[in-house]
């Protein structure tokens, strides 16, 4: 299993400003998606934000191929707020 803290000393997650962003918005139910090579890192970080938020912590496994590639159906699965990790913020359209 990967550790967080491997990650951590190569990658900066911002896990404390997720947490504070979950807390802020009062979100019950986020999904997180990973770029590829952040997968397997997916267990320990959802462990990580459900411990300092309380919120439930979804993982989308499926394929993500950027800021713009959110998940269908998401109001079915009554997620409140998703949170991309490996992906910069999209550019802003004129």
């Amino acid at each position: 299993m990967k550790k967080l803290k491997d990650i951590q000393k190569v990658y900066d997650l911002e896990l404390e400003r997720v947490s504070d962003s979950i807390k802020q918005s009062k979100s019950k139910r986020v999904l997180i998606q990973f770029a590829d090579g952040l997968k397997p890192y997916a267990t320990e970080v959802a462990d990580y934000l459900e411990e300092k938020t309380g919120a439930e912590i979804l993982i989308w496994l499926g394929s993500c191929y950027g800021a713009c590639d959110i998940p269908v159906g998401l109001e079915a699965l009554g997620v409140d707020l998703t949170v991309q990790f490996g992906h910069n913020s999209m550019m802003p359209t004129y």
